[in-house]
Protein backbone atom coordinates (compact mmCIF):
# COMPACT_ATOMS: atom_id res chain seq x y z
CA UNK A 1 0.00 0.00 0.00
CA UNK A 2 1.18 3.36 -1.01
CA UNK A 3 -0.94 5.18 1.91
CA UNK A 4 -3.21 4.89 4.98
CA UNK A 5 -6.98 4.05 3.54
CA UNK A 6 -10.16 5.55 5.68
CA UNK A 7 -12.49 2.80 5.33
CA UNK A 8 -16.50 3.49 6.32
CA UNK A 9 -19.19 0.39 7.29
CA UNK A 10 -22.41 0.50 6.33
CA UNK A 11 -23.79 -2.41 7.86
CA UNK A 12 -28.01 -3.02 8.80
CA UNK A 13 -28.80 -4.97 11.97
CA UNK A 14 -31.56 -7.05 11.53
CA UNK A 15 -31.53 -6.35 7.91
CA UNK A 16 -28.70 -8.37 6.58
CA UNK A 17 -26.39 -7.13 9.29
CA UNK A 18 -22.43 -6.70 8.11
CA UNK A 19 -22.58 -9.46 5.41
CA UNK A 20 -19.82 -12.25 6.11
CA UNK A 21 -17.47 -10.85 7.52
CA UNK A 22 -17.03 -7.18 5.65
CA UNK A 23 -16.96 -5.52 8.89
CA UNK A 24 -14.10 -7.24 10.41
CA UNK A 25 -12.00 -8.10 7.34
CA UNK A 26 -9.94 -4.88 7.19
CA UNK A 27 -8.52 -5.75 11.18
CA UNK A 28 -6.03 -7.34 9.38
CA UNK A 29 -4.54 -4.53 7.21
CA UNK A 30 -1.89 -2.07 9.17
CA UNK A 31 -2.32 0.76 6.48
CA UNK A 32 -6.11 0.72 6.97
CA UNK A 33 -8.13 2.34 9.51
CA UNK A 34 -11.78 1.99 10.54
CA UNK A 35 -13.05 5.67 11.01
CA UNK A 36 -16.42 4.97 11.15
CA UNK A 37 -19.27 2.68 11.44
CA UNK A 38 -23.03 3.32 9.97
CA UNK A 39 -26.23 1.39 11.31
CA UNK A 40 -30.07 2.19 12.12
CA UNK A 41 -29.77 0.22 14.79
CA UNK A 42 -28.80 1.99 17.86
CA UNK A 43 -27.75 -1.65 19.87
CA UNK A 44 -26.08 -2.73 16.69
CA UNK A 45 -24.37 0.84 15.83
CA UNK A 46 -22.44 0.63 19.28
CA UNK A 47 -21.86 -3.13 18.83
CA UNK A 48 -20.00 -2.39 15.66
CA UNK A 49 -18.42 0.68 16.77
CA UNK A 50 -16.88 -1.69 19.59
CA UNK A 51 -15.87 -4.69 16.74
CA UNK A 52 -14.40 -2.67 14.42
CA UNK A 53 -12.60 -0.22 16.79
CA UNK A 54 -14.02 2.16 15.01
CA UNK A 55 -13.99 6.12 16.10
CA UNK A 56 -17.25 7.01 15.18
CA UNK A 57 -20.71 5.58 14.49
CA UNK A 58 -23.67 6.89 12.61
CA UNK A 59 -27.75 6.21 12.35
CA UNK A 60 -27.32 7.29 8.97
CA UNK A 61 -24.80 6.25 6.68
CA UNK A 62 -24.75 9.07 4.41
CA UNK A 63 -24.04 11.72 7.22
CA UNK A 64 -21.23 9.25 7.98
CA UNK A 65 -20.18 9.59 4.39
CA UNK A 66 -20.20 13.29 4.47
CA UNK A 67 -18.71 14.05 7.76
CA UNK A 68 -15.99 11.11 7.21
CA UNK A 69 -15.27 11.07 3.73
CA UNK A 70 -13.82 7.35 3.55
CA UNK A 71 -11.51 6.56 0.89
CA UNK A 72 -13.30 2.65 1.02
CA UNK A 73 -16.65 1.72 1.80
CA UNK A 74 -18.01 -1.89 2.96
CA UNK A 75 -21.38 -2.28 2.35
CA UNK A 76 -21.75 -4.95 4.47
CA UNK A 77 -25.31 -6.18 4.68
CA UNK A 78 -27.02 -9.13 2.99
CA UNK A 79 -30.40 -7.64 2.51
CA UNK A 80 -30.19 -6.42 -1.05
CA UNK A 81 -33.08 -3.80 -0.88
CA UNK A 82 -30.66 -0.93 0.15
CA UNK A 83 -28.03 -2.30 -2.22
CA UNK A 84 -28.39 0.11 -5.05
CA UNK A 85 -28.65 3.57 -2.99
CA UNK A 86 -25.87 2.39 -0.61
CA UNK A 87 -23.66 2.33 -4.06
CA UNK A 88 -24.92 5.00 -5.54
CA UNK A 89 -24.32 7.50 -2.47
CA UNK A 90 -20.57 5.99 -1.52
CA UNK A 91 -19.84 6.33 -5.58
CA UNK A 92 -21.24 10.09 -5.53
CA UNK A 93 -18.74 11.06 -2.94
CA UNK A 94 -15.68 9.50 -4.88
CA UNK A 95 -15.26 6.53 -2.11
CA UNK A 96 -14.25 2.84 -3.61
CA UNK A 97 -16.05 0.16 -2.38
CA UNK A 98 -16.49 -3.80 -0.76
CA UNK A 99 -19.90 -4.83 -1.32
CA UNK A 100 -21.69 -8.15 0.16
CA UNK A 101 -23.39 -10.39 -2.96
CA UNK A 102 -25.77 -10.35 -4.96
CA UNK A 103 -24.72 -7.14 -6.08
CA UNK A 104 -28.86 -5.75 -6.57
CA UNK A 105 -32.09 -7.06 -7.53
CA UNK A 106 -32.83 -6.35 -10.84
CA UNK A 107 -31.04 -5.24 -14.04
CA UNK A 108 -31.98 -2.01 -13.62
CA UNK A 109 -30.59 -1.01 -10.47
CA UNK A 110 -26.70 -2.76 -11.42
CA UNK A 111 -27.04 -0.64 -14.84
CA UNK A 112 -27.41 2.46 -11.89
CA UNK A 113 -24.69 1.16 -9.52
CA UNK A 114 -22.55 0.70 -12.79
CA UNK A 115 -22.88 4.18 -14.25
CA UNK A 116 -22.61 5.46 -10.69
CA UNK A 117 -18.89 4.16 -10.81
CA UNK A 118 -17.71 5.02 -14.12
CA UNK A 119 -19.38 8.40 -13.99
CA UNK A 120 -16.96 9.13 -10.54
CA UNK A 121 -14.48 6.64 -11.29
CA UNK A 122 -14.49 4.19 -8.24
CA UNK A 123 -13.62 0.42 -8.00
CA UNK A 124 -16.44 -1.92 -6.77
CA UNK A 125 -15.50 -5.20 -6.04
CA UNK A 126 -18.13 -8.13 -4.69
CA UNK A 127 -18.20 -10.16 -1.80
CA UNK A 128 -17.32 -13.64 -4.59
CA UNK A 129 -15.02 -15.40 -2.38
CA UNK A 130 -14.15 -18.29 -4.66
CA UNK A 131 -13.03 -16.07 -7.44
CA UNK A 132 -9.93 -15.16 -5.61
CA UNK A 133 -9.03 -18.83 -3.87
CA UNK A 134 -5.50 -19.73 -4.78
CA UNK A 135 -6.94 -23.30 -5.33
CA UNK A 136 -9.66 -22.07 -8.25
CA UNK A 137 -6.94 -20.18 -10.03
CA UNK A 138 -4.60 -23.32 -9.85
CA UNK A 139 -7.86 -24.80 -11.24
CA UNK A 140 -7.90 -22.18 -13.88
CA UNK A 141 -4.65 -22.62 -14.99
CA UNK A 142 -4.93 -26.65 -15.08
CA UNK A 143 -8.02 -25.75 -17.64
CA UNK A 144 -6.19 -22.96 -19.44
CA UNK A 145 -2.68 -24.80 -20.17
CA UNK A 146 -5.10 -27.72 -22.01
CA UNK A 147 -4.42 -30.57 -19.55
CA UNK A 148 -8.60 -31.52 -19.51
CA UNK A 149 -9.00 -30.37 -22.97
CA UNK A 150 -11.60 -28.95 -24.27
CA UNK A 151 -14.42 -27.37 -22.03
CA UNK A 152 -17.85 -29.31 -22.98
CA UNK A 153 -19.91 -28.83 -20.11
CA UNK A 154 -20.31 -26.79 -16.90
CA UNK A 155 -22.71 -28.66 -14.36
CA UNK A 156 -23.74 -26.72 -11.65
CA UNK A 157 -26.13 -26.38 -8.54
CA UNK A 158 -27.36 -24.64 -5.76
CA UNK A 159 -27.43 -26.17 -2.31
CA UNK A 160 -31.21 -27.29 -2.69
CA UNK A 161 -31.93 -27.11 0.93
CA UNK A 162 -34.73 -25.01 2.46
CA UNK A 163 -34.40 -22.40 -0.02
CA UNK A 164 -34.65 -24.46 -3.04
CA UNK A 165 -35.24 -23.18 -6.66
CA UNK A 166 -35.52 -19.16 -6.67
CA UNK A 167 -34.27 -18.24 -3.10
CA UNK A 168 -30.76 -20.71 -3.31
CA UNK A 169 -30.27 -19.31 -7.12
CA UNK A 170 -29.98 -15.96 -5.93
CA UNK A 171 -28.06 -16.26 -2.97
CA UNK A 172 -25.88 -19.13 -3.48
CA UNK A 173 -26.63 -19.31 -7.40
CA UNK A 174 -24.51 -16.26 -7.65
CA UNK A 175 -21.27 -18.20 -6.77
CA UNK A 176 -21.65 -20.61 -9.32
CA UNK A 177 -23.24 -18.47 -12.08
CA UNK A 178 -19.35 -16.15 -11.23
CA UNK A 179 -17.61 -19.55 -11.57
CA UNK A 180 -19.21 -20.47 -14.40
CA UNK A 181 -18.07 -16.98 -15.69
CA UNK A 182 -14.57 -16.98 -14.83
CA UNK A 183 -14.04 -20.63 -16.38
CA UNK A 184 -16.40 -20.09 -20.00
CA UNK A 185 -16.87 -16.74 -20.28
CA UNK A 186 -20.06 -15.01 -20.88
CA UNK A 187 -22.85 -17.08 -22.35
CA UNK A 188 -24.47 -16.25 -25.24
CA UNK A 189 -28.11 -17.34 -24.64
CA UNK A 190 -30.04 -19.08 -21.54
CA UNK A 191 -33.00 -21.63 -22.05
CA UNK A 192 -34.41 -22.59 -19.10
CA UNK A 193 -38.13 -23.89 -17.17
CA UNK A 194 -39.31 -22.70 -13.67
CA UNK A 195 -41.99 -24.96 -11.80
CA UNK A 196 -43.83 -24.65 -8.46
CA UNK A 197 -45.22 -28.07 -7.26
CA UNK A 198 -44.12 -29.86 -10.53
CA UNK A 199 -46.14 -26.98 -12.55
CA UNK A 200 -45.08 -23.83 -14.71
CA UNK A 201 -44.80 -21.08 -12.44
CA UNK A 202 -47.34 -18.22 -13.42
CA UNK A 203 -48.05 -14.46 -12.22
CA UNK A 204 -49.97 -16.38 -8.93
CA UNK A 205 -47.05 -17.98 -7.56
CA UNK A 206 -44.43 -14.62 -7.97
CA UNK A 207 -43.67 -13.93 -4.10
CA UNK A 208 -41.27 -11.34 -2.62
CA UNK A 209 -37.73 -13.14 -1.23
CA UNK A 210 -37.06 -13.35 2.48
CA UNK A 211 -33.21 -10.67 2.83
CA UNK A 212 -34.88 -8.40 0.60
CA UNK A 213 -34.46 -10.19 -2.29
CA UNK A 214 -37.34 -8.95 -4.35
CA UNK A 215 -39.30 -11.04 -6.36
CA UNK A 216 -38.91 -14.90 -6.33
CA UNK A 217 -40.67 -17.57 -7.72
CA UNK A 218 -40.27 -21.93 -8.44
CA UNK A 219 -39.07 -24.82 -6.05
CA UNK A 220 -37.85 -26.17 -8.91
CA UNK A 221 -35.29 -24.50 -11.50
CA UNK A 222 -33.03 -25.82 -14.58
CA UNK A 223 -31.23 -24.04 -16.87
CA UNK A 224 -29.04 -24.43 -20.20
CA UNK A 225 -26.68 -21.68 -21.04
CA UNK A 226 -25.24 -21.53 -24.59
CA UNK A 227 -21.71 -20.26 -24.09
CA UNK A 228 -18.76 -19.75 -26.79
CA UNK A 229 -18.28 -22.63 -29.52
CA UNK A 230 -19.41 -25.80 -28.13
CA UNK A 231 -19.30 -25.06 -24.58
CA UNK A 232 -22.40 -25.79 -22.87
CA UNK A 233 -23.66 -24.87 -18.97
CA UNK A 234 -26.08 -26.02 -16.83
CA UNK A 235 -27.54 -24.93 -13.49
CA UNK A 236 -30.29 -26.66 -11.04
CA UNK A 237 -31.79 -25.94 -7.62
CA UNK A 238 -34.49 -28.75 -7.74
CA UNK A 239 -36.65 -29.87 -4.82
CA UNK A 240 -35.77 -33.27 -4.03
CA UNK A 241 -38.25 -36.08 -3.57
CA UNK A 242 -35.79 -38.42 -2.22
CA UNK A 243 -32.11 -38.05 -1.20
CA UNK A 244 -30.27 -35.91 -0.03
CA UNK A 245 -28.19 -32.64 -0.68
CA UNK A 246 -24.73 -32.14 -0.70
CA UNK A 247 -24.30 -31.44 -4.61
CA UNK A 248 -23.57 -27.71 -4.68
CA UNK A 249 -20.85 -26.89 -6.71
CA UNK A 250 -19.55 -26.85 -10.31
CA UNK A 251 -17.95 -29.50 -12.46
CA UNK A 252 -16.03 -29.10 -15.39
CA UNK A 253 -15.74 -31.79 -17.72
CA UNK A 254 -13.56 -31.68 -20.63
CA UNK A 255 -12.48 -33.54 -23.20
CA UNK A 256 -10.01 -35.14 -21.17
CA UNK A 257 -10.86 -35.23 -17.94
CA UNK A 258 -13.17 -33.39 -15.03
CA UNK A 259 -12.70 -30.95 -12.58
CA UNK A 260 -14.42 -30.68 -9.54
CA UNK A 261 -15.09 -27.88 -7.21
CA UNK A 262 -17.19 -26.18 -4.17
CA UNK A 263 -16.88 -22.30 -3.08
CA UNK A 264 -15.06 -20.76 -0.28
CA UNK A 265 -11.51 -19.42 -0.23
CA UNK A 266 -9.40 -23.11 -0.03
CA UNK A 267 -12.70 -25.29 -1.16
CA UNK A 268 -12.44 -29.13 -2.16
CA UNK A 269 -11.19 -29.14 -5.86
CA UNK A 270 -10.22 -32.34 -8.07
CA UNK A 271 -9.04 -33.33 -10.91
CA UNK A 272 -9.81 -36.94 -12.78
CA UNK A 273 -7.89 -37.06 -15.97
CA UNK A 274 -10.34 -39.30 -17.68
CA UNK A 275 -11.97 -38.35 -20.98
CA UNK A 276 -14.78 -41.39 -20.64
CA UNK A 277 -16.35 -39.02 -17.52
CA UNK A 278 -16.23 -42.49 -15.19
CA UNK A 279 -14.07 -42.09 -12.25
CA UNK A 280 -14.54 -45.42 -10.44
CA UNK A 281 -15.11 -46.96 -13.15
CA UNK A 282 -12.08 -46.42 -14.81
CA UNK A 283 -8.51 -46.83 -12.90
CA UNK A 284 -8.56 -43.16 -12.70
CA UNK A 285 -8.05 -41.37 -9.63
CA UNK A 286 -9.58 -38.17 -8.04
CA UNK A 287 -6.04 -36.11 -7.72
CA UNK A 288 -6.12 -32.82 -5.27
CA UNK A 289 -5.70 -29.36 -6.44
CA UNK A 290 -3.98 -27.35 -4.25
CA UNK A 291 -2.50 -23.83 -3.83
CA UNK A 292 0.92 -25.47 -4.31
CA UNK A 293 -0.99 -27.25 -8.02
CA UNK A 294 -2.25 -30.40 -8.90
CA UNK A 295 -1.37 -33.46 -6.06
CA UNK A 296 0.69 -31.03 -4.08
CA UNK A 297 0.51 -30.58 -0.23
CA UNK A 298 -1.27 -28.31 0.70
CA UNK A 299 0.78 -25.32 2.67
CA UNK A 300 -2.00 -22.57 3.45
CA UNK A 301 -4.40 -22.89 6.23
CA UNK A 302 -8.01 -22.43 4.98
CA UNK A 303 -9.44 -19.63 6.69
CA UNK A 304 -12.34 -19.74 4.93
CA UNK A 305 -14.74 -16.82 3.75
CA UNK A 306 -12.42 -14.68 5.68
CA UNK A 307 -9.36 -15.95 3.69
CA UNK A 308 -11.85 -15.17 0.41
CA UNK A 309 -12.19 -11.04 2.19
CA UNK A 310 -8.57 -10.60 2.99
CA UNK A 311 -7.71 -11.48 -0.64
CA UNK A 312 -10.66 -9.24 -2.25
CA UNK A 313 -9.36 -6.24 -0.47
CA UNK A 314 -5.88 -6.97 -0.74
CA UNK A 315 -6.83 -6.99 -5.13
CA UNK A 316 -9.23 -3.77 -4.18
CA UNK A 317 -6.31 -1.96 -2.93
CA UNK A 318 -4.26 -2.92 -5.75
CA UNK A 319 -6.68 -1.90 -8.28
CA UNK A 320 -7.33 1.66 -6.77
CA UNK A 321 -3.42 2.13 -6.88
CA UNK A 322 -2.96 0.55 -10.50
CA UNK A 323 -6.22 2.33 -11.93
CA UNK A 324 -7.43 -1.14 -13.18
CA UNK A 325 -10.99 -3.04 -12.06
CA UNK A 326 -10.63 -5.74 -9.54
CA UNK A 327 -10.59 -8.89 -10.33
CA UNK A 328 -14.14 -9.37 -9.00
CA UNK A 329 -16.09 -6.13 -10.00
CA UNK A 330 -19.61 -4.48 -10.31
CA UNK A 331 -19.02 -5.91 -13.84
CA UNK A 332 -19.02 -9.26 -12.78
CA UNK A 333 -21.60 -8.79 -10.02
CA UNK A 334 -23.95 -7.33 -12.92
CA UNK A 335 -22.93 -10.57 -14.84
CA UNK A 336 -23.67 -12.87 -12.42
CA UNK A 337 -26.98 -11.44 -11.53
CA UNK A 338 -27.98 -11.56 -15.43
CA UNK A 339 -27.28 -15.25 -15.52
CA UNK A 340 -29.63 -15.67 -12.42
CA UNK A 341 -32.42 -13.16 -14.02
CA UNK A 342 -31.72 -15.00 -18.01
CA UNK A 343 -33.46 -18.02 -16.08
CA UNK A 344 -36.58 -16.11 -15.51
CA UNK A 345 -37.00 -14.24 -18.69
CA UNK A 346 -36.88 -17.53 -20.21
CA UNK A 347 -39.34 -18.83 -18.67
CA UNK A 348 -41.16 -15.63 -18.88
CA UNK A 349 -40.35 -15.92 -23.12
CA UNK A 350 -41.35 -19.55 -22.58
CA UNK A 351 -38.11 -20.18 -25.43
CA UNK A 352 -34.36 -18.89 -25.10
CA UNK A 353 -33.15 -15.60 -23.62
CA UNK A 354 -30.52 -13.75 -25.47
CA UNK A 355 -27.88 -12.31 -23.77
CA UNK A 356 -27.10 -9.94 -22.92
CA UNK A 357 -30.51 -9.13 -21.76
CA UNK A 358 -32.77 -6.80 -23.47
CA UNK A 359 -35.31 -6.17 -20.92
CA UNK A 360 -33.87 -4.92 -17.90
CA UNK A 361 -36.72 -5.08 -15.38
CA UNK A 362 -36.96 -8.29 -13.24
CA UNK A 363 -38.87 -11.01 -15.42
CA UNK A 364 -41.38 -11.88 -12.71
CA UNK A 365 -42.96 -8.64 -12.82
CA UNK A 366 -44.21 -9.12 -16.24
CA UNK A 367 -45.37 -12.22 -16.29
Amino acid sequence: MTKTYRVGIIGRTGKGNYGHGLDTVWAEFPNIEVVAVADEDEKGRIDAAKRTRAKAAYADYREMLDKEKPDIVAVAPRWLDAHRDMVVAAAERGCHMFMEKPICRTLEEANEMVTACERHHVKLTIAHQSRYSPRILRAKEVIDSGRIGDIFELRGRGKEDTRVGGEDMMVLGTHIMDLIRLFAGDPKWCFARVLQNDKPVTKSEVRQGNEGIGPLAGDSITATYGMSGSTTAYFASVKPKNGPGGRFGLQIFGSKGIIDLTTGGLPPVFLCEDPSWAPGRTSKPWIPITSGGVGEPESLKDGGLAMGNVLIVRDLIHAIEQDRQPRGSVYDGRAALEMILAIYESHRLGGPAEMPLKNRKHPLTLL
